[in-house]
């Protein structure tokens, strides 16, 4: 069974999956602000993220200052927080960087998620105040969460191991092209040696040992005599070299290795598809823990 959590029986999901893929779920709520946490999950961590930032908009309460309204928006994309009149993006936090959510059992209000910043790689903690809406708040982002993952699994993960695959039979193709402008230069190389062989042959009449059968290349086959043999043909020339063989192992008929799509390095890929590929993996094995509740992942299929 493919699941993307492992959750109490009692929760259900607020929304149908329609709302939250081709739309988003808009909450109104006030923003206490974000702050660095040392760790992605734990209600301590919060605990203490949300003590620090009461206390700093009690300060600036104190000031005249009010603790500004946002909207927020929840789709499958990823947590927007907005301006509620300008509708300017503040925030976006995209739903495999969020690692833990959960609303405050001791004060309604307050709901939280920790999120890793993408370009600091630092792990934030957002703090909101919702009269009504803190719990549904935190659903509603589990099932983001969830829809998310399973749509990674059904389209996203198969479509970047496709282009992954694509990508890397592009490459081999080139190498393969130039492995054969390197054989036609050999093939060229032999073909001069030979002319001049032969614009050195012995004039007419004379005594000319048997020439051995030739393939069909015009080749003389193989000969287990050693290469380095220095003994002179009979019209005063030293033969052309034997070319050695190659000692590399697993090599096939064109002298290179054999191409396996599913055991290529990381490297053999776009740089950008693998970081992609690579964060949005690293996100959804870590999970979501909501309400204290650890939302885990199965393991990922090996090739995506």
């Amino acid at each position: 069974m493919n699941r993307a959590f492992s959750r109490k029986k009692d929760k259900t999901w607020m929304h149908t999956p329609e709302a939250l893929s081709k739309h988003y779920i808009p909450y109104n709520a006030k923003f206490l602000g974000s702050t660095e946490v040392d760790q992605p999950k734990g209600t301590e961590v919060v605990r203490d993220a949300v003590r620090k930032l009461k206390f700093a908009r009690h300060i600036k309460k104190s000031e005249g200052q009010k603790t500004p309204k946002v909207e927020l928006q929840i789709s499958i994309y990823g947590v927007k927080i907005l301006d509620p009149k300008t509708k300017e993006v503040q925030h976006n936090c995209q739903l495999h960087r969020i690692s833990f959510c959960a609303d405050d059992k001791t004060d309604k209000r307050i709901f939280t998620f920790i999120c890793k910043d993408s370009e600091s790689n630092k792990h934030l903690c957002y703090v909101f105040d919702s009269e009504k809406c803190a719990e549904e708040i935190t659903l509603t982002i589990g099932q983001a969460f969830d829809l998310a993952y399973r749509k990674f699994l059904e389209s996203g993960g198969k479509d970047v191991e496709t282009r992954k695959q694509i990508a890397g039979l592009q490459k081999r193709i080139q190498e393969l092209e130039t492995e054969n402008t390197e054989l036609k230069n050999k093939v060229h190389d032999l073909e001069n040696q030979l002319r001049i062989t032969q614009v050195h042959a012995p004039p007419a009449g004379s005594v000319t040992p048997k020439s051995p059968s030739t393939d069909i290349f015009d080749m003389v086959p193989f000969s287990p005599i050693s290469p380095q043999s220095s003994t002179p043909t009979r019209n005063g020339t030293q033969p052309p070299p034997v070319p050695s063989r190659s000692t590399e192992i697993k090599r096939d008929l064109f002298g290179a290795e054999p191409f396996d799509p599913f055991s290529c390095g990381t490297g053999d890929f776009p740089p950008d598809i693998q970081s992609k590929l690579d964060e949005m993996q690293e996100g959804f094995k870590m999970g979501l823990t909501l309400e204290g509740t650890v939302f885990c992942l199965d393991p990922l299929d090996s090739r995506c």
